[in-house]
């Protein structure tokens, strides 16, 4: 039995007739729905690639297959692993590589040595996640050296406009205009030659965009819908809370209200708002979290949620533990149900990463154990996230660190 499974292999025939099969449908709609341009990559012929792409929107992967010709095989989180039935059905359809967030999955990194070794060409978003601001976010340095331990020509495959036509807080499509296409290929003869700072500063150039500009309109009558998931600091109340409705959000606290345009600007009503566009509140946001000291902040909760509870037991179901559970942000630690005999408490120094899956989930992780919050559509998943690497920065002695989990 054992020997049988050494044997199985990665990749089977099936994934090329349902690669076929699901593209012929797949490029009508995206073009639809997204207003999409995937450029082809005719000079692929039957090479396998490493394929490194900007993550903009939840269907990156699909412009990717209808650029490809060949099967790809996704590098996913595993969020996707842990629902049943349909998990399975996605693992038999498509064999995506599972990776756990936030942490150095040395399983990933091996499956995508079998996958290489049998000739299937890989895809990684090497940011790991969707950018909130609408620029790239940090790329992990560790992926030069999985490419080369790979030893695949590189494609890096560029994805424009996402973030105008759904942006990653939103639930909806604007009506706009996007490209995806492979800017460069960098075969492993160049790459050999290269440092791993070297490849990094590579892939980093190529796949970085800034969508802070004026580069299309983007029509929808709920611009500025759920806005709130990705924003929480205030230039005039710092630490707040949001509330958006059609094109517009409003502060809580000071009650200001900030229209978002169909060109990705943001207007002021009655006042002159301090940035044109997200990623520069967006950066104000990062650098006011980087600013202050978490540890101040235990004896009052900075933020108060409701979200259900649940146990991800990983690669197969989610257990729901409480339904409506009311979450405690502090400065050091999360605080499930404040009731004396139902209190649980998560010290930042006992877990071991904090992440945000799709719009506005929220993962932590306790030695081999994760747990997911997944609250109303208002819910701002990215504040934990955010507050939890502030901390961990400055418990690590590195204060001065910029980095806040994204």
């Amino acid at each position: 039995m054992s020997k049988s499974k050494k044997k199985e292999k990665w990749i089977k025939f099936r994934h090329r007739v349902v690669t076929s099969t699901v593209r012929f449908f797949l490029k009508p709609y995206c073009l639809y729905k997204y207003g999409i341009e995937c450029v082809k990559f005719n000079e692929q012929g039957d090479r396998q690639y490493l394929i490194l792409l900007n993550h903009q929107t939840p269907f990156d992967q699909f412009f990717v297959g209808i650029s490809f010709k060949r099967p790809v095989y996704y590098m996913a989180t595993e969020d996707i692993f842990s629902n049943g039935f349909v998990s399975k059905l996605i693992r038999y359809l498509v064999a995506p590589i599972p990776i756990k967030k936030q942490t150095n999955d040395i399983a990933a990194v091996l499956n995508c040595l079998r996958v290489a070794r049998e000739g299937g060409t890989i895809c990684i978003a090497p940011e790991g996640n969707r950018t909130y601001s609408g620029k790239t976010e940090y790329i992990n340095p560790t992926i030069a050296s999985l490419a080369k331990r790979l030893k695949l020509p590189i494609a890096l495959y560029r994805i424009e406009g996402g973030y105008g036509v759904q942006p990653r807080w939103s639930d909806g499509t604007r009506k706009g205009k996007m490209r995806a296409y492979v800017a460069r290929v960098i075969e492993p003869e160049e790459y050999k030659a290269m440092t791993d700072d070297e490849l990094n500063g590579a892939i980093k150039e190529g796949l970085f965009v800034d969508e802070a500009c004026i580069d299309g309109v983007f029509k929808s009558k709920k611009k500025a819908e759920y806005l709130e998931r990705a924003m929480y600091v205030c230039p005039y109340c710092d630490l707040a809370e949001f509330e958006s409705n059609g094109d517009s959000i409003v502060c809580k606290k000071c009650k200001r209200r900030i229209y978002y345009t169909e060109t990705k600007e943001l207007k002021g009503d009655g006042f002159e708002f301090p940035f044109r566009f997200i990623s520069q509140w967006y950066d104000y946001q990062q650098d006011f979290i980087n600013s202050i000291n978490p540890s101040e902040y235990t004896e009052e909760a900075m933020f108060v949620d409701f979200a259900s509870y649940f146990e991800v037991i990983v690669q197969k179901k989610k257990i729901l533990l409480r339904k409506n559970a009311k979450i405690e942000l502090y400065g050091n630690r999360m605080v499930i149900d404040g009731g004396a005999e139902n209190e649980i408490v998560y010290s930042f120094d006992k877990l071991t990463a904090v992440s945000v899956l799709g719009r506005n989930k929220l993962n932590i992780y306790l030695g081999g154990t994760v747990y997911q919050f997944k609250g109303s559509k208002r819910f701002n998943a990215l504040k934990y996230v955010n507050i939890y690497y502030r901390y961990k920065n400055i418990t690590k002695g590195e204060g001065d660190g910029k980095f806040l989990g994204l």
